[in-house]
């Protein structure tokens, strides 16, 4: 397989697990009672969770503009760096075990499997961009004989 054929494979795939990471993350949302209180869980009511949207938006988007332009040489050289700071991106949207959402799983456990299946999701667009890099690298640094 050529290398932009395996960049285009990655970058679908890449689009897909953040599209995934997206809709598992928006859907999530839970009502539960505690004392006779009942309280909403929803991913907009932390901030972690929100700037986890947004990163995954930003890179599926790029992730399809970059479709476009990784096949045309011209572009190659920015598309690299650009994936650079998508993977950084990326690597911290999935920092979520700060947001202090662990201690309320015992209350809305659906809700936590939401969160952990979107965040899933979410590693394997940051270790899809990190195959990506690895392969632009090679193909940087390579000796031509």
């Amino acid at each position: 397989m050529t290398k932009a054929k395996i960049s285009l494979v990655l970058r679908l795939l890449a689009v897909g697990s953040t599209a995934a990471a997206i809709a598992v993350m928006v859907t999530s949302h839970e009502t539960a009672k505690v004392l006779n209180l009942s309280f909403d869980a929803k991913y907009s009511y932390t901030s972690a969770f929100v700037y986890f949207v947004i990163a995954e938006a930003i890179a599926g988007g790029y992730s399809l503009v970059s479709l476009l332009l990784s096949c045309k040489p011209v572009f190659w050289r920015l598309v690299m760096m650009m994936d650079v700071v998508i993977a950084m991106l990326l690597s911290s949207s999935i920092q979520l075990h700060h947001a202090g959402w662990l201690p309320i799983c015992g209350q809305v456990p659906k809700f936590c499997d939401q969160l952990t299946g979107a965040l899933i999701a979410g590693f394997v667009a940051a270790a899809i961009y990190l195959v990506l890099l690895l392969c632009s690298l090679r193909s940087l640094f390579a000796l031509k004989p």
